[in-house]
């Protein structure tokens, strides 16, 4: 039995893996390819930049959640309480993800963005706690790793292609471009649903804290207090999340900006949708392979590798972008290819990072307060997540270029590594016990299957 865990996955483990799977339609759909797109222009028929709204409305969405994540979390650490706030959110963020195909107004289809990214971010505080729940610390990598993969294959893959075929094949068969993109979106809202139940019928609360419900608030609030005081005390999970708040902003901008980026500069749409459709198939194999590296260089080795991608993928982003607005010979047909390099860069290491960044942080918090401590982790990469594209969008606003909005992120990538490197004996330390963790836990499953 040992050995056969080992090599594969338990039922609880993967109707949690499936929730990646589920989500991963909207990040696909609604944040990276296809609204964006659409929404950039109707916004540009209304006379005004796409780009630059959507970069406030992603501010917006991620300020909220980083606000309400560390009491959230605190809350959910209670019995009982976990899988009702996952629920909540799941129902907020699919009720205004259907708003958004019933609307021409650029207005209102920001603001159901805006919710239904509150609605998807929040899921997930609670989604990324339940690892705790539904493995132990030496599977983490491993099963947090298959889950963005699986993410990759099936939720931004499949639903993505048939976004393509509406969107391409349509007009074949009367579908214009319009109703097009309301079909696919809805695809996206029964996708996320129906492969939303596995989590919620079959991974159940192992972790939590017994407390009657009157005292849920005011336990939980002290709880913040505690648990911030127990991170700035923790010398290595305070160096790791203070790396995290940098570079995971630079890793969601890049996801949130790509698409409505290359619009802005004018390439083909079609193209730029082909192209994260080969994001989402690198980043399937890339995926599992940084949390096989992982095991062999170490985790944190790793993140830092993935950071160097990154940065790399922000230089290629600034020069296409001066290529075009340079009015450069054969500029967007460059910017074109050059979009192609980007996505394929970004699948390898996209995956990689966050699912590293998820296992790592798992392996720092104590199981029966997971969401308490991941809340805190929420709120870090939430407030993030508010600077990044804030930073893109003054940028591009105040210099006319929306490639001075791109070379900006950088700073968040060197910031993020620097950190690491100052840190780097804490999170070796903890890599250290965890491998000697991990060797144990082998052993001892191996005696139990020899016995």
């Amino acid at each position: 039995m040992g050995k056969s865990r080992d090599r594969f996955f338990t039922p609880t483990e993967r109707s949690w893996i499936l929730y990646d799977w589920a989500n991963s339609a909207y990040a696909t759909i609604i944040m990276a390819a296809v609204f964006p797109i659409y929404f950039a222009s109707v916004a540009k028929s209304a006379g005004v930049s796409g780009d630059v709204w959507w970069g406030y409305g992603s501010s917006a969405a991620t300020l909220t959640v980083a606000v309400l994540a560390p009491v959230l979390g605190a809350i959910a650490d209670f019995h009982g309480m976990k899988k009702k706030l996952l629920l909540t959110f799941l129902l907020i963020g699919l009720a205004f993800t259907s708003l958004m195909a019933l609307t021409d107004n650029w207005q209102i289809m920001l603001l159901g963005y805006v919710f239904s990214y509150i609605g998807f971010t929040g899921s997930l505080l609670f989604y990324d706690a339940f690892i705790t729940d539904v493995t132990t610390p030496d599977r983490m990598d491993k099963v947090s790793s298959w889950g963005f993969a699986m993410g990759y294959l099936g939720g931004s893959t499949i639903p993505f292609i048939l976004s393509i075929l509406l969107i391409t094949a349509g007009p074949s068969f009367g579908i214009g471009a319009t109703l097009a993109v309301k079909l696919s979106v809805g695809l996206c809202v029964v996708w996320w649903a129906g492969f939303s139940l596995p989590i919620l019928l079959h991974v159940h609360q192992v972790h939590s804290i017994d407390m009657p419900a009157r005292d849920l608030v005011g336990s939980a609030l002290r709880g913040i207090v505690r648990t911030a005081r127990e991170i700035i005390a923790n010398r290595a999970m305070l160096v790791f999340m203070l790396a995290y708040f940098f570079y995971i902003d630079g890793v969601n901008t890049v996801i949130h900006m790509a698409t409505v980026y290359g619009s802005t500069l004018g390439l083909d749409s079609t193209g730029m949708i082909l192209a994260l459709l080969v994001t989402q198939l690198v980043a399937v194999p890339s995926s599992i392979a940084f949390g096989r590296l992982a095991r062999r260089f170490g985790s944190i080795n790793m993140i830092t590798a993935a950071i160097g991608i990154y940065t790399v993928i922000c230089l290629v982003g600034f020069y296409m972008g001066i290529l075009v607005e340079s009015g450069a010979p054969d500029g967007v047909a460059t910017a074109t290819r050059l979009f192609w390099a980007m996505a394929i860069l970004v699948g390898t290491s996209q995956g990689g990072i966050q699912a590293l960044s998820r296992s790592f942080f798992g392996k720092l918090v104590p199981p029966d307060r997971s969401n308490e401590f991941f809340g805190f982790f929420d709120i870090f990469g939430k407030f993030a997540a508010v600077m990044g594209p804030f930073i893109y969008a003054t940028l591009a606003g105040l210099t006319g270029r929306s490639s001075s909005g791109i070379l900006g992120l950088i700073i968040l990538f060197a910031i993020g590594f620097a950190i690491i490197r100052i840190g780097r004996p804490y999170l070796r330390q903890v890599e250290e016990q965890g491998a000697t963790a991990e060797r144990a836990a082998v052993e001892a499953r191996n005696n139990h299957h020899d016995s």
